[in-house]
């Protein structure tokens, strides 16, 4: 019975490329020399550091495209609110992944509700959904690519 799996994920290893990248280019630029600007990256948690707010929407301008670059989509970064003490700016961005229990009881009731003849189950942060035919799963794949969903989707593990 064919099968595939629907989850949200980020590859590690180029967001770190993409950071390492991101900070080499703002120690190179003059606009930055003198103000301590970098990125830090903790697991899933980059904090952008600068001294004006004007200078943490260049950085994040930076990041966004080497990220873009390395092929990660940028819709998966939620960007936290920029906070400014004395003369130091910092902002806290969080990269988003797997799927939460809302938005996958979401995509399940959007699966169901196209009456194609396929099962899907959430499982842990993933959705599994198996299916008789594998057209039917290409016009799931088409059907939760087209809906409009704020957080970047793979289709993985597809098996005849």
């Amino acid at each position: 019975m064919p099968s595939f799996d629907i989850v949200s994920e980020v590859n590690h290893h180029e967001l770190t490329n993409a950071v390492d990248q991101a900070n080499r280019e703002i120690t190179n630029r003059f606009d930055f020399k003198g103000t301590n600007s970098r990125i830090e990256q903790t697991d899933t948690v980059l904090t952008i550091f600068s001294s004006s707010e004007f200078q943490i929407r260049q950085i994040n301008d930076i990041l966004t495209t080497k990220m873009a670059k390395r092929g990660i989509d940028v819709a998966c970064l939620d960007p936290g609110e920029i906070q400014e003490r004395n003369n130091e700016a910092h902002q806290t961005v969080t990269v988003r992944e797997g799927l939460d229990k809302e938005l996958a009881r979401e995509i399940t009731k959007l699966i169901k509700d196209t009456k194609i003849r396929v099962q899907a189950s959430i499982q842990g942060n993933q959705i599994r959904v198996h299916g008789k035919k594998r057209d039917d799963l290409q016009s799931i794949i088409a059907t939760v690519k087209n809906a409009k969903i704020n957080l970047p989707l793979q289709f993985i593990n597809f098996r005849d």
